[in-house]
């Protein structure tokens, strides 16, 4: 397997890519301009406002940084931050503080300056209105300064070496001070594309032609939805797309050997969460440990995806770099299971689980695979099927109307702490199982505050042991996250968490 022009891979020892560009791809020669590149969404965008869309490529990432951009982009291979809207950033000594100066002359699209009190204006309104990951930036960080109109210092509460990898996400897309809020909310940003129009299942963007960088080479984007993976390759082999993000593991594999594309392998791409919040059956550990010992990952690995997966317990498997090669992951013991059940039944405890899932064929597989399992324990399961990804991140995350679901935090080696923040914190708002613990907390801390790779490594251990000790939720695989394009496509770059840039992208006629 070759790599693209331009691209790069970085592999295991065993030569198998982890992270990358790869595929056969002609040299397409000079860029050439015009045409509309279409691009199949792992789910389709509700809002284009950071605040209300979490800034990862199965979420609307993608959709938000061709509109506002991002202050640096992580290049995954290469394992640096390199400047985009920003010109540089700088860790000061002692490591409490970063400055970030502006590139000159930039401009949202409604031809404000972004400069650096339009950076601290976006940056308190995301904070304010609890955008994803805030809890992240509001602990973490003390202040934030325009110290002149170019320059913004990050005052942090204590030193955090991986900071700038808040400054590509959600944090780093600036929103011009005349966006509004709420309902008349406009999305203005410094992007490299305005918005033509937002609909249920599309959105189509415009290229702008005073983009600091220079106008982009196509004319537009439009992100269509497409329901499955199937008919998003085959929409691809067909050309009624030039791009398509994909997630199922066999789908995945089919995708490498026929499309050019970008490869990104994450921790817990696969995960069964339950609601720990009080009331639910998961408040009380020994549900939430008889779901962790009764469920078989190697099975579903088999049922689900034909063997196509990464199955395992273990938060970080053998190819991440905060691998555990000494830690011991829960293990499947159904007696144990069936005895912890009956242990809280007889005192009361509530054991019928609502599991909430997406109706596409994967998923459904799934739920019924994970009810078999808790069924032969002792639990009683009900499946609520919801249309899309969408209404189970609403369930989820926003009603918390569940008791059990299928997850993904899909940590990347490069920034694993903001999703573990994000979802085990006892004081963030995107905890969505609601599982609150001192020690959890001091864990986090410990993370976020490694001076080194051994020091994380050794936090990352005493982790595991916290997650099979208390079960927060289950980790059942790691995967791939594919986005496959044409081989006529050239130029996308990709940014943190799978997020494609598209201001150097252009199509081959």
């Amino acid at each position: 397997m070759s790599e693209s022009p331009g691209g790069g891979a970085t592999a295991t020892s065993d030569g198998e890519v982890t992270v990358g560009i790869i595929g056969d791809q002609p040299d397409g020669g000079e860029p050439v301009d015009g045409g509309v590149l279409r691009f199949a969404s792992y789910a389709p965008v509700r809002s284009l406002d950071p605040v209300k869309t979490q800034a990862s490529g199965t979420t609307g990432g993608t959709e938000l940084a061709a509109v506002y951009d991002v202050l640096v982009r992580y290049d995954a291979v290469a394992e640096t931050y390199e400047p985009r809207i920003a010109e540089s950033l700088d860790e000061s000594d002692d490591g409490m503080s970063w400055t970030l100066t502006l590139r000159d002359g930039i401009t949202f699209s409604d031809g404000t300056p972004l400069d650096a009190a339009a950076v601290v204006a976006s940056t308190e309104r995301y904070n304010r209105l609890n955008g994803p990951d805030a809890q992240v930036f509001t602990d973490s960080v003390a202040s934030v300064e325009a110290v002149d109109d170019s320059t913004v210092v990050y005052t942090l509460n204590r030193p955090w070496h991986q900071f700038p990898a808040m400054l590509s996400l959600g944090h780093g897309m600036i929103v011009a001070p005349g966006s509004g809020e709420g309902a008349a909310f406009r999305p203005i940003g410094a992007g490299p594309f305005t918005v033509k129009s937002l609909g249920q299942s599309t959105l189509e963007l415009t290229a702008r032609p005073d983009y600091w960088a220079g106008k982009p080479h196509v004319d537009g984007l439009t992100f269509v939805s497409i329901a499955g993976e199937k008919p998003k390759i085959d929409s691809l082999a067909s050309g009624d797309i030039e791009m398509a993000y994909l997630r199922d593991p066999n789908y995945v594999e089919q995708a490498k050997q026929r499309f050019p594309g970008y490869l990104h392998r994450y921790s817990l791409t696969d995960q069964v969460q339950l609601n720990s919040r009080p009331g639910r059956p998961g408040a009380d550990e020994r549900i939430r440990r008889a779901v962790m010992l009764a469920l078989d990952p190697e099975a579903v690995n088999q049922r689900v995806d034909g063997g196509a997966a990464d199955p395992g317990k273990e938060i970080f498997p053998a190819w991440s770099k905060w691998h555990d090669a000494d830690g011991t992951a829960p293990g499947l013991d159904p007696d144990t299971a069936r005895a912890l059940v009956d242990e809280a039944k007889a005192d009361g405890v509530a054991t019928r689980l609502t599991y909430v899932s997406v109706q596409d064929e994967r998923s459904q597989k799934y739920a019924l695979t994970v009810e078999a399992m808790l069924e032969s324990v002792g639990l009683t399961v009900d499946i609520d099927f919801v249309p899309t990804v969408t209404d189970m991140v609403q369930s989820l995350y926003v009603d918390h109307d569940y008791d059990i679901g299928y997850t993904a935090l899909s940590l990347p080696d490069a920034a694993p702490y903001i999703r573990l923040y994000s979802a085990l914190s006892s004081t963030s708002t995107n905890n969505s199982s609601g599982y609150h613990s001192a020690e959890m907390d001091a864990l986090l801390a410990k993370i976020q505050q490694a001076p080194d790779e051994d020091a994380k490594r050794a936090a990352f251990a005493e982790l595991q042991q916290q997650f099979t000790a208390h079960a927060p939720m289950v980790p059942m695989a790691s995967g791939s996250n594919f986005v496959a394009w044409s081989p006529n496509v050239h130029g996308v770059t990709p940014t943190m968490d799978s997020v494609m840039l598209f201001d150097d992208a252009w199509i081959k006629k």
